[in-house]
């Protein structure tokens, strides 16, 4: 993987905390899966446990959503802020700021790359954290608890981007020209 890829994935960690980084390749264009991804306000789009999300005003740095989290799960909400924002670069940070759930000092950044997948466009996604260790917990139950959550989201995000990428064929004749060219 590209160094340059990963910069915005480093973290230091705390001897109470863990960190890591996945990975996922999507066959969709980069600009429709950074479409969902960008969209602070609507992360039920293609997080399957958020069943809500209530932000006040506009979105921008220094937004709160607060966020219902379906049942199953060991907390029913979470306020979090959106601390990163580049639509160029295509790159989006969070830092949960409370909640009824463990994840204190929970912070991520998410990096959306194009790529060519089987000589079509797709797209490289890159999302880190790193979170505190909660007491009674060891980082490894930490870290695996967090990642499992965070692939869901991640195949979730490739399932619907590859359910959009033939409606935006269809709809975008700018896409439609450029492949039969």
């Amino acid at each position: 993987m590209e160094v340059q890829y990963m910069r915005h994935h480093n973290y230091q960690p705390n001897d109470n905390q863990c960190t890591s980084s996945l990975v996922k390749h999507i066959k969709a264009p980069v600009d429709l899966v950074w479409s969902l991804v960008r969209k602070f306000d609507q992360p039920q789009k293609y997080k399957p446990f958020v069943s809500r999300c209530i932000v006040q005003g506009d979105v921008n740095v220094g937004s709160l959503r607060q966020v219902n989290v379906k049942s199953g799960l060991p907390a029913t909400t979470s306020t979090e802020r959106l601390e990163l924002l580049d639509d160029e670069e295509h790159i989006l940070g969070i830092r949960i700021i409370g909640g009824d759930h463990r994840l204190k000092n929970y912070s991520s950044i998410i990096t959306v790359h194009p790529e060519i997948i089987d000589g079509r466009p797709g797209t490289l996604v890159i999302e880190s954290f790193v979170v505190d260790v909660p007491d009674g917990n060891t980082r490894d139950e930490t870290c695996y608890f967090v990642k499992a959550l965070i692939n869901c989201n991640l195949k979730s995000l490739a399932d619907v981007s590859r359910r959009e990428w033939p409606c935006r064929i269809v709809l975008d004749p700018s896409i439609t020209s450029e492949l039969v060219s």
